[in-house]
């Protein structure tokens, strides 16, 4: 796939997907084996584990919201530079609910063919959003 279809694909991902919970658009741009690396350590294999994962997040953060701040594409690579933000409304880690804002940033890598996304693996700065939550 070309540059700027990847830069869209990896966008899609971003904004539809994660920033509005659509996760319709999950089986149009995630390949049905997806392998996805999460920023809070959880390690999921396909579309159904892949939803739940989004779902363990959803329930931590409600309003949770990615900020593409660069990406940068190859025909078969994306790297994304994120901000991430929300405000804490359930149980993550051992952190009950704070009530609190989050925000950290964070890179996401993929792997791209066919038009569709067969790997992404999520470094965010896990310590920031631990001392945001910590009680």
């Amino acid at each position: 796939m070309s540059v700027d279809a990847n830069t869209r694909l990896v966008e899609t991902f971003f904004e539809v997907m994660w920033n509005t919970w659509d996760d319709a658009v999950m089986r149009e741009i995630l390949h049905r084996d997806i392998d996805f690396r999460g920023s809070i350590g959880l390690h999921v294999i396909g579309h159904d584990a892949f939803a739940g994962y989004m779902q363990t997040i959803r329930n931590a953060f409600s309003d949770f919201h990615n900020t593409i701040e660069e990406i940068v594409a190859t025909e078969d690579r994306a790297v994304a530079r994120l901000t991430y933000t929300g405000t804490h409304v359930g149980k993550l880690f051992e952190h009950e609910a704070t009530g609190r804002r989050i925000e950290y940033a964070g890179v996401a890598m993929f792997t791209l063919a066919d038009g569709k996304i067969t790997k992404v693996w999520v470094l965010g700065d896990r310590l920031a959003l631990v001392e945001q939550i910590r009680d």
